[in-house]
């Protein structure tokens, strides 16, 4: 009898190591694979991913990709995907001034002046209006700020020693010097005792564009300047960058009507057709719909072109899209009333927001980007847990990856590789199978032996 229980433990032994146990991610896990080349300052860096790598990914989410080092181990890594960016220029000018007198009684509103300019509109002298009169003083000063084409920001000026204390005064823009409207109050300030000063010489402006300034003095004569600066700014905001396919091959599907198919459900911003031909004109209606079993759902319309104009040729070859509703199969209808695309079918691009890995070099180099795994699960972190700290301008501090070589290369050659494993684990588990059954069948063999055995002795 005690030969029965060590053969079932035997048994139960062989079907536990016939279960696949739970282990990191192998490099040999994964369909394609590329080196990665760094430089720049560690320990983070950042790659920049091809649409080819989309489309070699078994998940739209890039839920596959993983970073190895030399001995084979995953890295921490997240993904971040490219924002619009906005550009801040400065332009800092400085200005012509012009007196403004009146008299002293500050009550009667602002001085009549009588302002000549040039033919582009630069101040070139301002008179009084009328003779000038017993009691007047200067008012204040109009500055020229004709030669900033920018929203003004900031105000610097300087004046005489004589100037001592807080000065308040009205600010006032013009593009006529017709009419003027409000910008509120500016104060400046030089303050001395012993050897310590303390200036202020900055007024802030409310970002606005003006070709003429007009500062009054509120409770004092105004000083005589000595300096007038003007900052202006502007903002430009440009789209975030998109990554590109190869061209797509069209496929026929009828009289004007092409189809193209994704390797999978990708969220496309941007497609681009080919128009081969001059005098092209071909409006367009599309259809998608994201995996074969889905339903077709209209998703855009447009005119695409290639004409000439004014002695030059103008393009309109691209269509925008939402990028809100992931779409693999494409399916285009042309009004054949155009003249369409022609003989040859157009083909077609399509582009997507671009994504960059940041990773955690650890290890030994070379870095190895490998991705392509139907059952892999999201191993992607926050990009502020990889990065404590991690803010504005983090992203430009880090140095940056390359891929070092063709992905599509690789991912041929990581086929065979997991083919070949495969097909290797595949007999091990056969084999493994075999022998729990034979284990299974002595079992049962010596079952019936010690049954016999009993029945002899009864």
């Amino acid at each position: 009898m005690s030969r029965f229980p060590l053969l079932l433990n035997i048994c139960l032994g062989l079907l536990c190591v016939t279960q696949p146990a739970q282990a990191q991610d192998s490099l040999d896990d994964f369909a394609a694979r590329v080196p990665l080349k760094v430089e720049g300052n560690g320990p983070w860096y950042r790659v920049d991913l091809p649409m080819s790598l989309h489309f070699v990914a078994r998940h739209a989410d890039l839920r596959d990709l993983r970073i190895f080092n030399a001995e084979g181990e995953p890295l921490a890594y997240a993904l971040t995907r490219s924002e619009s960016e906005v550009t801040r220029s400065e332009q800092d000018v400085a200005l012509k001034w012009f007196p403004l007198r009146g008299p002293a009684d500050a009550g009667q509103g602002a001085p009549r002046v009588r302002v000549e300019r040039s033919t582009t509109g630069t101040v070139v002298e301002v008179l009084p209006e009328d003779p000038a009169a017993t009691g007047e003083r200067l008012r204040g000063w109009l500055l020229d700020a004709s030669a900033v084409k920018t929203p003004l920001e900031k105000l610097v000026i300087d004046w005489s020693e004589a100037g001592e204390g807080f000065q308040r005064f009205s600010i006032e823009a013009s593009d006529d010097l017709q009419g003027w409207r409000s910008w509120g109050t500016g104060q400046i300030a030089r303050l001395s005792f012993g050897d310590d000063h303390i200036y202020q010489r900055e007024v802030v402006l409310p970002g606005q564009k003006a070709r003429y300034l007009r500062l009054l003095w509120l409770d004092r004569e105004a000083p005589l300047l000595t300096e007038a600066r003007v900052t202006g700014a502007s903002q430009e905001s440009r789209p975030a960058p998109l990554v590109w396919s190869e061209p797509l091959v069209a496929s026929t599907t009828g009289k004007g009507e092409y189809a193209w198919d994704l390797p999978l459900p990708l969220p496309i911003e941007r497609l681009k057709f080919s128009l081969d031909q001059a005098n092209t004109l071909a409006p367009v209606q599309l259809q998608a719909r994201r995996n074969d079993t889905a339903q077709w759902q209209g998703l855009t319309s447009g005119l695409l072109y290639r004409l000439p104009q004014d002695g030059s040729e103008v393009v309109q070859d691209q269509l925008v899209l939402s990028g809100w509703t992931p779409v693999q199969h494409l399916k285009m209808s042309v009004d054949p009333r155009a003249g369409g695309f022609g003989a040859k079918a157009p083909t077609l691009q399509v582009g997507m927001r671009a994504l960059q890995v940041v990773f955690l070099a650890r290890g030994t180099p070379p870095f190895t980007l490998a991705i392509g795994q139907p059952g892999a699960a999201t191993a992607e972190l926050p990009l502020t847990t990889l990065v404590p700290g991690y803010g504005p301008g983090s992203l430009e501090k880090m140095g940056r990856a390359q891929l070092d070589g063709d992905l599509r290369l690789a991912e041929r050659k990581a086929v065979v590789v997991a083919a070949e494993k495969d097909s290797a684990l595949a007999w091990k588990r056969i084999g493994l199978w075999a022998v729990l059954l034979l284990g299974v069948g002595l079992l049962v063999l010596m079952a019936l032996s010690l049954l016999r055995g009993q029945g002899k002795g009864a």
